[in-house]
């Protein structure tokens, strides 16, 4: 496996729709990361709510540092797709953000998303304290409840692991803020048609 001590492409630092910076927590606001699928629509999706500052896509999860998106499609790295979220606490809860999470993908596709085939994009949330990590296990919870209810009874595969125990790696600017650049672009989300709440 390759080892890297350092990205082998240029990371911006500025996020084009908020001119804002993707790398610094802003003081007072908190952190979300979540894989759903092709990241380009997922940042999207986040970027619209109300009380999110910032946003980035990445790769998370994997075992190869600074990995780039030919290495990650590979299979290989076993890293996922991700949107890292900033967002105001005091405007927008982390169970609206949960929400959004699992109405707008299928949960229960295990290593794809529709057409999308691979690990990396698999469904999965990323805590980044015990709080996120309690309320995301409930959500799962009820949102298979929900799902049985409405007689898709296929077990959720969704991941939830600690923040803490995997490194955030961004991807290549091209992939940053992917359909404002381009509007026409792939989106690829696709939900349940199951509401969380």
């Amino acid at each position: 496996m390759i080892q890297r001590d350092n990205y082998i492409f240029n990371v911006p630092r500025l996020n084009l729709i908020t001119q804002k910076d993707m790398h610094i927590l802003p003081e007072g606001a908190m952190m979300a990361t979540f894989g759903m699928g092709c990241f380009w629509g997922v940042e999207r999706l986040f970027s619209k709510i109300p009380g999110v500052i910032n946003t980035s896509v990445g790769y998370c999860g994997g075992i190869l540092p600074f990995p780039t998106y030919e290495e990650v499609c590979q299979g290989k790295t076993l890293h996922a797709e991700v949107v890292r979220v900033f967002y105001s606490p005091s405007e927008v809860t982390f169970k609206t953000l949960l929400s959004a999470f699992w109405e707008n993908h299928n949960p229960t596709q295990g290593m794809r998303q529709g057409n999308d085939i691979g690990t990396q994009y698999r469904s999965v949330i990323f805590c980044h304290d015990n709080a996120q990590f309690t309320e995301a296990i409930a959500s799962k919870e009820i949102y298979q409840e929900k799902l049985n209810e409405s007689r898709i009874e296929t077990p959720i595969t969704t991941e939830i692991n600690s923040a803490l125990d995997h490194v955030y790696y961004f991807a290549e600017d091209y992939h940053q803020q992917y359909l404002f650049k381009n509007p026409d672009g792939y989106c690829g989300l696709g939900g349940t048609g199951v509401c969380f709440i």
